[in-house]
């Protein structure tokens, strides 16, 4: 068989075992261990566990189990609707504000949890009942919770970003400070687009609003101000150079338990069990899925699949803006299947030699590629938020869950297309503070 029939064979043959419920690790080792048999030999095995090994073995890896834990922490904690409830009395007399709250709500809470489910599960169940009883449109609610939810992976720190370092060797720091500028305007678009939506629906309905004195909007951002001061010490030790990511994670993490520990008593074995053991589940799923990503990656170059396809791709000579958008379109139709963390390791061994031959920067594409991603959590069949929001909200039917967030959709696709018309978005503030 020739490379690029055994390439399609592992592509059908990795998507039947993905789609038959097989969790993601063992069935890419499955697949990987298969074809290293049938085509290159029991010999080639003894490396799988040397791969398995080199591939969680890197010290950048530290940051993962650091900063899932610190977004178990959080997400253990009434943190979430302290947040929420404390922008809502700030913006309580805003047209829309509610759902800004939310919005930003989500916004600052994904820059403690990395996580895009955690940030739409801790606001959700608190915020989207607020919001329908308060007469907000259910499909704009849940919407707004779904997409805001998925800043978790853009805005730093983010386990996503993590990842795409490690797979494209790029730096982990400037992944993250990539991630600022794209992440804040995109909170602000959102929020804007809440404040327009919800004055067109309110144009002719007159519904008194909330109203709260300097003295309770002060005393709500008081239980909140500790996380402020968590996401200051975080971006001052990372910008400033003071500490690697992962020493950054261990720090965070370290401060997330004092003030879940001072700030909501969470102090005894019965309350701190269930959190480290998730954070543990959670961890070793995701080093599982590295492990098995590498060794899937090896399988594919050791065939020489990986080489070929590369070389096919760029043996076309599509225009660099034609193989951007050919790539994209790939990203978005695979990302409405496969979660992030599988999607990055498994194809950026292919994407990135063919991304560098067309003179593409590896950190703006980072930015690029996360956000595409995004649009993968709220958008069918697997959208993993639009059924977190699903479950918080019973509710609201599941097609109106899904209707409210294509807006958000569309609004990021924009985005994307103002990325690659101005990448300095993305680059302007890892070229100030790192260099060029």
């Amino acid at each position: 068989m020739t490379e690029l029939q055994i390439g399609s064979l592992i592509l059908v043959c990795t998507t039947l075992v993905l789609f038959s419920g097989v969790p993601i690790a063992f069935g890419l080792t499955v697949v990987s261990i298969a074809f290293l048999y049938v085509f290159d030999g029991p010999g080639s095995l003894s490396a799988v566990p040397r791969t398995f090994l080199d591939e969680i073995s890197g010290f950048a890896l530290l940051a993962v189990p650091m900063f899932v834990l610190l977004g178990s922490l959080i997400g253990s904690s009434r943190a979430g609707a302290d947040i929420y409830e404390a922008l809502h009395r700030w913006l309580a007399r805003v047209p829309g504000g509610l759902v800004i709250a939310n919005i930003g709500a989500c916004g600052l809470f994904s820059a403690l949890s990395g996580s895009s489910p955690a940030t739409a599960a801790a606001i959700g169940k608190v915020g989207v009942p607020e919001m329908l009883k308060r007469g907000c449109p259910a499909g704009l609610a849940t919407g707004a919770i779904a997409a805001g939810g998925t800043l978790g992976i853009l805005i730093p720190p983010s386990v996503t970003m993590i990842l795409y370092g490690v797979a494209t060797e790029t730096s982990i720091g400037r992944l993250f400070v990539a991630g600022v500028v794209p992440g804040v305007l995109l909170v602000a678009i959102f929020c804007a687009y809440a404040w327009a939506a919800t004055a067109f629906a309110e144009r002719n309905v007159t519904q008194p609003r909330d109203h709260y004195t300097l003295k309770e909007k002060i005393r709500a951002s008081g239980t909140v101000m500790p996380l402020f001061a968590i996401i200051a010490l975080i971006i001052l030790a990372l910008y400033g150079g003071y500490a690697t990511p992962s020493e950054i994670a261990a720090l965070a993490a370290m401060l997330a338990f004092l003030y879940v520990a001072l700030v909501y008593r969470i102090v005894n074995r019965d309350n701190l069990w269930p959190i480290f053991g998730n954070a543990v589940r959670e961890s070793c799923m995701i080093l599982l899925i590295i492990a098995a990503s590498g060794l899937f990656s090896y399988m594919m170059s050791l065939l020489y699949v990986t080489q070929t396809m590369a070389d096919l791709l760029v043996g076309w000579n599509l225009n660099r803006w034609v193989m951007l958008l050919v790539v994209n379109v790939f990203l978005l139709v695979a990302g409405c299947f496969l979660p992030p963390v599988a999607l990055i390791l498994m194809t950026m061994p292919i994407l990135q030699p063919v991304l560098e031959a067309n003179d593409f920067d590896m950190i703006w594409f980072g930015v690029l590629m996360t956000i595409n991603l995004e649009i993968g959590l709220i958008t069918p069949p697997v959208g993993l938020n639009l059924y977190i929001l699903r479950n918080v909200a019973p509710q609201v039917p599941l097609m109106t869950v899904l209707w409210g967030s294509v807006p958000f959709v569309l609004i990021m696709m924009g985005f994307m297309v103002l990325l690659c018309f101005f990448p300095g978005i993305a680059l302007w503030l890892p070229n100030q503070m790192f260099g060029p």
